[in-house]
């Protein structure tokens, strides 16, 4: 029989999703089968609509080597492993005439622990464990999750967080939940033949495709202690998140809570002396702390070296009395030993790192209004650790809706650690070789959208209310009926702005924060005339097709803080290394930002509706055009008395629709 032609095969699996075959998908998926054969990499843009993940899933299943999955968001995983994936092994199972079979795996944290479930938490205050259960007070909230989550652990299968519903808060969950370092491991434990966590590994290890989200991609990174199964190929999708995924990662943290938290889980289990030792040091922590300026730390000043080297010498004493002393006074001993040696080695090695002080770590205190000080380290790139780690033994292929930024896939690329786009690197270095594609998007973007810049407008300062861009807000929200979502670069500017046209506006204006998230893109979406005003995870996360949401506002261009430790400590070092900082740093993060902005506003071939920026900026300053190219290619207009027609036309239409 001969093999089927991958044609052959993407017609039978978008047949089976339901979906349309769209030229970009199959220029896709040939390119990434290209890929794959050659164990080459791809940059991959693919424009909202394209039917991106069978563009690479039909491929990648066809090749039948391991193929590993990361994705940003856990509604892409779910939508990967609920329905993309099923559907697809469905349709191809008849042509391929082999059933490939796929898992979902995620880090430890997000299975419920047996082990916790039945013998309690290591209590911090006194010895042994205590038994959550009876602690919390059963008419509590926390009480009923707990006693919902013991119910569940006898039905579910998988013990995965995410197929709780409804979910629980954090704290319910760290009950019911343990780190890899908390974990006693398969062996040791009492519920190792049972445990979640092991059973989704094990499923990994016989599945042809592994679905992962980029935090275990990073962990398996840089751990250097495999989690994921031996793979051939890499798929990345939401591949602009992953720079920020891999630095969250890789970020450090001290608080004097957590320093204390760790302080009482070591005095059970070592002698007194080393006990008090760590307590000093904690007490030295935390008195600095109660003085900390929140900004980057260019040089470790003296007083908090010694206070971090009290702490790690400390923690290393700690760590060596604990693992000597065995008290069989202490009820269930080896997972108070865990936890407590989990908390006083999270303390020594972040305490470690900063007193080492490389020079390719940004160190900064940062202060919140509710946990109070604490102290950060995060690396100044991730592009070494990515070009070394990811690309070394397998092919990857990168895909999003937003990669390609001012016309080309470079500033994307060198994120990843890679060399301009058809380059070699210096001589003697083992630079990955790649190529990036744009397979366009099935939409009409100059006929369905409009980008409107108020260029009429004051420059935005820092701070300081802008009465003008409110009014502008308020016209352009009157002329389309609603249906706006506004889209802020601080909480606080979304706040303000919800305030005052709350005040002057008669449709009702939704702001994140005062609902789950979920809730509020339910209730967006069902109401046109409903407009929703929030920060960052609205730039992103929002799909609304149809009449709710033909506006979409940016109140300024989001580029990084000028306070931002981090952001700023980069563009620094592109600018000692004779780059141009601003536009690799803050240019890029905002075209980033504002390419998936934009993208909130065309979900379908029958959207229409406008984009509209609020900082004349984008329309006067020189960065501007490289902004615009970023973004999708909407009819470009300053004119603000054509952007009212349109749309009040716009909302005249949708309403006739509805009539």
């Amino acid at each position: 029989m001969t093999k089927p032609s991958l044609p052959e095969l993407l017609h039978a699996a978008v047949t089976a999703v339901g979906g349309v075959e769209r030229p970009g998908q199959v220029t896709m998926a040939e390119s990434v089968a290209a890929a794959i054969d050659d164990s080459s990499h791809l940059l991959i843009q693919a424009g909202t609509g394209t039917g991106k993940s069978l563009g690479y899933l039909v491929p990648a299943l066809a090749h039948g080597e391991r193929v590993v999955v990361a994705t940003a968001t856990l509604a892409l995983q779910r939508q990967l492993v609920e329905r993309d994936l099923p559907r697809t092994v469905d349709a191809l199972h008849p042509l391929l005439r082999r059933r490939p079979e796929f898992a979902m795996l995620k880090g430890r944290s997000n299975y419920l622990c047996l082990h916790r479930l039945h013998e309690g938490v290591p209590q911090e205050e006194e010895d042994g464990l205590f038994d959550p259960f009876e602690a919390a007070a059963p008419t509590s909230k926390l009480g009923q999750d707990l006693l919902r989550m013991r119910d569940w652990a006898d039905e579910t299968e998988t013990g995965d967080r995410d197929d709780l519903t409804p979910g629980v808060s954090d704290r319910a969950w760290s009950q019911v939940s343990v780190s890899s370092r908390e974990c006693l491991g398969a062996s040791k434990c009492a519920y190792g033949a049972e445990c979640f966590a092991e059973m989704a590994r094990e499923r990994a290890k016989l599945s042809d495709v592994v679905v992962t989200n980029h935090a275990l991609l990073a962990i398996d990174a840089i751990e250097g202690a495999p989690v994921l199964p031996q793979h051939e190929v890499l798929i990345v999708d939401e591949a602009h998140e992953l720079v920020s995924r891999v630095t969250g990662v890789a970020t450090g943290e001290l608080t004097p809570g957590q320093v204390n938290r760790a302080v009482r889980r070591a005095a059970k289990l070592a002698d007194e002396k080393a006990a008090d030792q760590l307590q000093t040091a904690a007490e030295g922590f935390e008195r600095l702390m109660e003085l900390a300026l929140p900004g980057r730390l260019e040089e470790i000043p003296e007083d908090l070296g010694y206070a971090l080297m009290a702490l790690r010498d400390a923690a290393r004493t700690v760590i060596s009395a604990i693992g000597a002393t065995r008290d069989k006074s202490v009820q269930d001993e080896d997972a108070v030993r865990k936890q407590a040696l989990a908390a006083v080695e999270t303390i020594h090695d972040v305490a470690e790192r900063i007193t080492n002080g490389s020079e390719y770590d940004v160190v900064w205190y940062e202060r919140h209004d509710r946990f109070g000080a604490s102290l950060r380290v995060a690396p100044l790139s991730v592009s070494g650790l990515l070009r070394e780690k990811l690309f070394a033994d397998r092919s990857v292929v990168l895909t999003s809706a937003t990669l390609k930024l001012g016309g080309d896939f470079n500033g994307v690329g060198a994120s990843l650690g890679l060399a301009p786009e058809g380059t070699q690197g210096p001589e003697g270095e083992d630079v990955p070789v790649w190529k990036g594609l744009d397979v366009g998007s099935p939409f009409d973007y100059p006929k369905q959208g409009i980008l409107y810049v108020a260029r009429h407008l004051a420059t935005p300062g820092r701070e300081g209310s802008r009465g003008d861009m409110m009014d502008e807000l308020a016209e352009l929200m009157e002329a389309a009926g609603g249906r706006t979502l506004g889209l802020f670069s601080s909480m606080r500017a979304a706040q303000a702005a919800a305030e005052e046209l709350r005040g002057r506006f008669d449709k009702p204006i939704l702001l994140q924060g005062e609902e789950t998230l979920g809730e509020l893109i339910k209730n967006f979406a069902a109401d046109p005339e409903t407009c929703l005003f929030g920060t960052l995870s609205l730039w992103q996360g929002v799909d609304v097709p149809g009449p709710s949401c033909q506006l979409v506002v940016m109140d300024r261009i989001p580029f990084p803080r000028p306070d931002d430790p981090l952001m700023s400590a980069r563009q620094k070092a592109v600018e000692e290394a004779g780059g141009n900082g601003f536009m690799a740093v803050a240019a890029t993060h905002a075209a980033l930002l504002m390419a998936q902005g934009a993208g909130r506003l065309v979900r379908a071939t029958g959207d229409r509706g406008v984009v509209a920026v609020l900082d004349p900026r984008l329309a006067n300053a020189r960065y501007g055009s490289y902004l615009r190219t970023s973004l999708p290619d909407f009819w470009y207009t300053t004119d603000r008395n054509q952007v009212r027609r349109s749309l009040a036309a716009i909302d005249a239409a949708a309403k006739a629709d509805d009539r």
